[in-house]
């Protein structure tokens, strides 16, 4: 960590928010006129509309992620977590990957967190469920499952092979539809390979409490996608609940009992609850209440934006929609990144802040290759696409909002051989404890097998 005398701008969080909004701030500042600090506990920003390919082996993993270090060079970038802010002395406490928690001054704050995977006290859900979150989680669940198919092909316990092949989706948003689509999708071309498994042989579940999926795109989008995935073989439960999956026996609200060896939690997700202890006004369901300028209410050097930050819909105002807020997603997010840091570099000078409005342009949906459903909004029209069709504005707007052209190249790279190349279907379950084998070939001897070793030596 280094010391600096000038103003420092500091950014909790390096999401889509906190690195586009660190960005712009320092493309707006003159030289030396503040330090740019980002805290966050990976040295990486994740592109999560991506994840779902990522699980499916369409994308590389490692080109969904951003290093905030090479992307952020002229900033201070920090691996640890704020764990503590004093409003009053203008310090935060950062608690490092290891050593002990300091004290870090700031004079500017930016609240960009984001949000975590929202859950609920669902017995056996911490033990046996995946989230999809995090590159880490995807990478998890592209292994996991291709691991069940190995199982299933392998053995000769019927049970053993139903469990291993039965795969539940809990939550029909944009994560949970677009996950099970891409990974239906991989399992399909995956079980060619395997002279034991079929697609027939697979048991595909997904679950929303609501009573639709993909509300995002609208109705109409919503009952393709579900038609679309249950034409593929796909059961969707609508209207219901998980009510326990405790080893990996899955109840239903409706009554309906599997057991699976894969329990994917895509049921929404909630701001980042450490907020709480930073002593900042936060809304009714824990986001941090923010003007449409992106301040936070009540300060004048704290700004909030993206997941954990509850910003009013101008727009949406304006149209007559009283108490509209602006939903959680990427498109709100990187436009609201470019407001907030040039309103920081404002605030900084003490010029006048500009609110944040943005008219929703549309929602866009993979559910695997060639397979999507699109929503556009020009103007008062909506236009709405499905098929493949759909799938090609869904990566083309992906793609072209994916941070750098670094990364923008590398995607388009693997899509592009993806057209003359097979999918990877190799599980590499190993990466995940990859000292297992060594620790096995180095551990110590038992003694009891050490001692009659010894006892053969002496009578030989």
């Amino acid at each position: 960590m280094s010391t600096t005398e000038r103003p420092r701008i500091l950014v909790v969080g390096g999401g889509y928010v906190g690195l586009y909004a660190a960005r712009r701030i320092l493309k707006k500042m003159r030289y030396g006129e503040a330090t740019v600090t980002v805290v966050d506990p990976r040295s990486y920003m994740t592109y999560q509309p991506f994840l779902p390919e990522a699980a499916a082996g369409s994308i590389s993993p490692r080109h969904v992620v951003v290093p905030l270090r090479r992307v952020l060079p002229k900033a201070e970038v920090l691996t640890g977590r704020v764990t503590t802010i004093d409003q009053d002395r203008k310090v935060a406490t950062v608690a490092p990957l290891v050593g002990e928690a300091y004290e870090l001054p700031f004079d500017y704050l930016v609240i960009a967190l984001g949000a975590v995977s929202r859950t609920f006290p669902i017995p056996g859900l911490a033990e046996q469920g995946i989230g999809m979150k995090g590159i880490e989680e995807a990478i998890g669940l592209r292994n996991h499952v291709l691991e069940q198919l190995d199982k299933a092909d392998s053995t000769t316990d019927e049970d053993v092979r139903r469990k291993a092949l039965t795969f539940v989706f809990v939550g029909g948003g944009f994560a949970g539809a677009e996950t099970i689509g891409e990974v239906e999708d991989m399992a399909r071309d995956a079980a060619k390979y395997y002279k034991n498994v079929s697609r027939e042989d697979m048991r595909f579940v997904l679950v929303d409490a609501a009573d639709k999926i993909l509300p995002e795109v609208g109705p109409k989008l919503g009952s393709y996608g579900k038609e679309h995935l249950e034409g593929r073989g796909v059961e969707v439960y609508l209207n219901t609940s998980m009510d326990s999956c405790v080893d990996g026996h899955v109840v239903l609200k409706n009554g309906l009992e599997v057991d699976s060896n894969t329990i994917v939690w895509t049921a929404g997700v909630k701001p980042n609850p450490v907020l709480s202890r930073y002593g900042l006004p936060l809304g009714p369901r824990g986001h941090v209440d923010a003007q449409p300028t992106l301040q936070v209410t009540g300060t004048d050097y704290i700004w909030a934006a993206g997941d954990n930050a509850q910003v009013p819909d101008v727009a949406a105002r304006k149209a007559g929609v009283e108490n509209a807020w602006c939903p959680p997603n990427a498109q709100h997010a990187l436009r609201q990144a470019k407001v907030l840091g040039d309103n920081v570099v404002s605030g900084m000078r003490g010029f006048p802040q500009k609110e944040y409005a943005h008219s929703n342009k549309g929602a866009v949906a993979g559910l695997g290759l060639h397979k999507g459903v699109a929503m556009i909004v020009m103007g008062k029209m909506k236009i709405k696409l499905k098929g493949r069709l759909a799938w090609y504005m869904h990566r083309g707007y992906h793609g072209l909002a994916m941070p750098t052209w670094n990364r923008k190249i590398r995607v388009f790279a693997d899509w592009t051989l993806a057209m003359f190349l097979k999918r990877e279907v190799v599980s590499l379950g190993a990466i995940e404890t990859p000292r297992e084998e060594f620790y096995e070939a180095a551990k110590p001897a038992p003694v009891a097998a050490a001692s009659k070793t010894g006892e053969k030596a002496k009578a030989s």
